[in-house]
């Protein structure tokens, strides 16, 4: 490495390889600072530090050099505190989902500044570089090849609003890390100024005909699958199915389950047999009453599988199986292009007790959720809860005009 020094070796100039720009370095409020030249020439490298170094003086003089806290250090901390303080209550997953976010977008754009220096503008200039297409770099693109045989670069597709919301997320949460160590003083508004009420839309979900376009798919496959070796996992994805969609289960929920926290009962208040299970999941322990449909499928998997208490209703994925079967049945997509997967049937559940009419909070209750959920993601199917008799009322002015006019009527008799 080539170093240069001026002003009283208080400035660094060096460049790291032969050929390479010049930058430039000094030590100041007990911090290391440095900057780029951007020139080859070492004499007009110079110029520039100089340059450089006096502003730093000025700045310094007046108050406004920022000697803050990194947001590089800041986002190391968060990730060691989170990820010792959530273990056993948020997912690995969740956890990676935050250091894959900052390592991959909010360091290489934010790492060089300080957490002060983060305001709301900062934010939204980085909405805008997140939105707005790189220049793209022919050694660097990603290629495909079309029908000939040919390179084509792919398209560039800008982020979902989610992917930007959840980087945000991110950040707000490095700038919380930051002022309680008391590195900032107040946390920018990160809000986005242009964002409207967004769209309520429905919840891929299966119709009642899809439904029993899908249990008889899984239940023939049961019964002869494609592959002998994996029958046992045919017929328990067919119990799943129907498991799920009788008891509103989540997929993590049903995951956890072992046969020791469910129950066959005979309910005091249908007079049916159904399911009592005892339900661990992200929203802690709660409790569940399936349909009288879900009684068969549980009974089944204890005469297949003749379980322990403590073994797991569906130990084995088959996540691969199930799409296949929604890809052969033309189910994956709902009408509005969404796919479907196994969230779906807990979302189909919902929506059956809805169509039958069943009471909004004992469903929201039931399934671990509250009604401001249903009502927002599953409206579409409140119809069947609204009484018209109650909503359709008219003043009958057809027969108080009668009445009017007969009162008019005896009293002129009465005159008479």
């Amino acid at each position: 490495m080539e170093i240069h020094k001026t002003l009283g070796n208080k400035v660094r100039i060096y460049r790291r390889r032969d050929g390479g720009k010049w930058h430039c370095s000094t030590y100041m409020k007990g911090k290391e600072w440095r900057k780029s030249t951007k020139e080859a020439s070492l004499a007009r490298a110079k110029d520039i530090a100089e340059d450089w170094y006096l502003e730093l003086c000025g700045k310094d003089r007046f108050g406004e050099l920022d000697t803050g806290k990194s947001f590089a250090l800041a986002a190391k901390k968060f990730e060691e505190e989170y990820e010792a303080i959530t273990q056993g209550r948020s997912s690995p997953k969740w956890v990676q989902g935050h250091k894959d976010r900052i390592r991959l977008h909010l360091l290489p754009y934010l790492g060089s500044k300080t957490v002060s220096q983060i305001t709301s503008g900062v934010a939204q200039e980085y909405r805008v570089h997140r939105m707005t297409e790189p220049e793209r770099d022919d050694r660097t693109d990603q290629t495909d090849s079309d029908a000939d045989g040919e390179e084509k670069a792919k398209p560039w597709k800008p982020p979902a609003r989610n992917t930007i919301h959840n980087e945000i997320v991110t950040l707000s949460m490095v700038l919380k890390t930051a002022q309680r160590h008391g590195w900032l003083d107040y946390i920018p508004d990160l809000s986005d100024p242009y964002r409207r009420q967004s769209k309520v839309e429905h919840r891929p979900w299966f119709t009642p005909k899809e439904y029993k376009q899908l249990y008889e798919a899984t239940r023939k496959n049961a019964a002869s699958p494609k592959n002998k070796r994996f029958k046992w996992h045919a017929e328990q994805l067919h119990d799943f199915v129907l498991l799920m969609a009788n008891t509103g289960l989540r997929p993590d929920e049903i995951k956890l389950l072992e046969y020791r926290d469910v129950e066959i009962v005979d309910d005091e208040d249908t007079g049916e047999t159904i399911l009592e299970i005892e339900v661990r999941g992200k929203r802690g322990v709660g409790y569940c009453k399936s349909m009288p449909g879900a009684v068969r499928p549980y009974e089944r998997m204890l005469e297949r599988n003749e379980p322990e208490s403590t073994d797991r209703l569906f130990p084995n994925e088959f996540k691969k199986m199930f799409n296949n079967l929604l890809t052969d049945n033309n189910l994956k997509l709902d009408r509005n292009g969404k796919a479907r997967t196994a969230y779906s049937l807990r979302h189909s559940y919902i929506c059956f007790r809805l169509l039958e009419g069943a009471d909004i909070y004992q469903v929201a209750k039931n399934c671990r959720t509250s009604v401001e959920m249903i009502e927002k993601h599953y409206a579409a199917h409140l119809k069947d809860m609204i009484d018209a008799s109650l909503i359709n009322i008219r003043k009958k002015k057809q027969r108080l005009k009668e009445k009017a006019v007969k009162e008019e009527e005896s009293g002129r008799q009465t005159d008479t």
